[in-house]
């Protein structure tokens, strides 16, 4: 016989006795083993009545030998996981990881659904916290938001929580108030979080790095500018001393997102190929994909627009998404921007196309189904079909109608008022330019401008 390893044996000594004695009879009763049969020659039969009735403590040889006689692990008597169940736990974290990555979050979903069944009864530590995160993950992916947001929030109100976990959270929760316009409370979680981890000697790490920009890209939404890019170029001066590619890639590419949004979009493209350069180097395939895609939204907005290096990285973060755990949304945004790329080529017919494929995935976000009635007004106008162009102007009005005084709908209200304006429907041109000069107004066309997520 083995003995009991170290780590079995702390637990034994901190072991309640009554709670071992309990399964100890309850292990012996469900095999139908009388006290007797279970002794036999291991110990007397009084020795092993004190043991289940909790007034002794059994030895650590006793409790292997019991073990044995009931074919049980001891871990299940100390009510502990044995190894063999850590490690598949482990495993089936690790598969749920690869699932969101690879673009599967229902599959991921389900295994995590039942890891976290069996980690409620089980004293597995991190990996509760770990599978409690990716569970949030999925969520959002699967376009449940709130949910995630509640499984976020009660993440960081446990006192029990790890710090890297928590830092995780706070990005995550952050970057979700700030995409569905909750701006405030993106801000004040994301800093709350800053605050203490810093107090806990964590602020020298790649996610503090990323909580840092996602905190800044929330101040530069609400027009906080300056204060947004005095807290990206602290962020980029530590992901620098840190000489950690993730952080780096982080804070140049919100870097770059500050840029475009202040109508620098020359600025904006070399911080965003630098942060893509960075990023290659890793193994997140998901940002990868929808940097390169920003990417090649950027080089649209220089004058003249780069159409050839837009269709390359357009064309390779539409393929990198495919298998990644990229959204449906952001496949869309790229394949708006492919969309762009064939109208300004010419290309009227891919054009069109691409846009009826964004229209059957955009999911009911504003302001991308706005963006494709554009183009495909664009499209239409091009063709010569002046009806068919200004009915899709209208409905492209009705749906960033619902989106109010956003600055993020500036540009598009600017754009449509032009296009109405050139199809002779002069008074919604009027009132497009109404709504755009209520909303924050930009500089530039940036309105899909995006921002490095955990």
């Amino acid at each position: 016989m083995t003995h009991m390893d170290s780590r079995l044996a702390a637990v034994l000594a901190q072991t309640d006795r009554v709670e071992l004695g309990g399964r100890l009879r309850s292990a012996r009763q469900s095999r139908g083993l009388t006290q007797g049969e279970v002794a036999d020659d291991v110990m007397s039969v009084a020795y092993l009545s004190r043991i289940e009735s909790g007034h002794r403590q059994p030895t650590a040889l006793a409790l292997e030998a019991l073990a044995v006689r009931l074919d049980v692990s001891v871990e299940s008597l100390l009510g502990v996981a044995d190894r063999r169940e850590i490690h598949e736990m482990r495993l089936a974290l690790d598969y749920a990881e690869l699932s969101l990555e690879s673009g599967q979050p229902e599959d991921a979903e389900a295994h995590l659904s039942k890891a976290l069944d069996a980690l409620s009864s089980q004293e597995m530590e991190g990996m509760r916290e770990r599978a409690r995160l990716l569970h949030a993950r999925a969520l959002e992916a699967t376009n449940r938001e709130d949910d995630a947001v509640l499984e976020l929030e009660s993440l960081l109100e446990d006192a029990t929580t790890n710090g890297m976990t928590r830092i995780k959270a706070g990005i995550a929760l952050s970057r979700i108030f700030r995409e569905t316009g909750d701006l405030g409370r993106a801000i004040e979680c994301g800093e709350r979080v800053m605050t203490q981890i810093e107090d806990a000697g964590l602020g020298a790490s790649d996610e503090a790095v990323q909580l840092a920009v996602t905190v800044a890209a929330a101040h530069f939404e609400r027009g906080d500018t300056a204060h947004a890019v005095r807290l990206c170029r602290k962020a980029i001066a530590r992901a620098e001393s840190l000489g950690s590619p993730k952080a780096r890639a982080s804070a140049y590419w919100n870097a770059s997102a500050m840029q475009a949004r202040r109508g620098d979009v020359a600025a904006a493209v070399p911080l965003a190929e630098r942060a893509l350069a960075l990023m290659g180097e890793g193994q997140d395939s998901r940002n990868l994909a929808r940097l390169r895609g920003e990417v090649g939204r950027l080089h649209l907005e220089l004058d003249p627009p780069d159409l050839s290096g837009a269709r390359d990285n357009l064309e390779q973060a539409v393929a990198d998404m495919r298998w990644s755990s990229a959204t449906p949304v952001d496949i869309a945004w790229t394949l708006l921007g492919l969309a762009r790329v064939a109208f300004l080529a010419g290309d009227l017919t891919e054009s069109r196309d691409l846009i009826e494929q964004i229209q059957e995935s955009a999911g009911g976000h504003a302001l991308l189904e706005a963006e494709a009635l554009t183009i495909a007004g664009r499209t239409h106008a091009a063709e010569g079909a002046t009806d068919l162009a200004s009915s899709s102007y209208q409905r492209a009005v009705l749906v960033l109608s619902a989106i109010g005084a956003d600055q993020s709908a500036a540009q598009l209200w600017f754009d449509l008022a032009d296009l109405l304006h050139g199809v002779g429907l002069h008074e919604a041109a009027l009132d497009a330019y109404r709504r755009a000069a209520v909303s924050s107004g930009l500089r530039a066309r940036v309105s899909t401008t995006t921002y490095a997520r955990s």
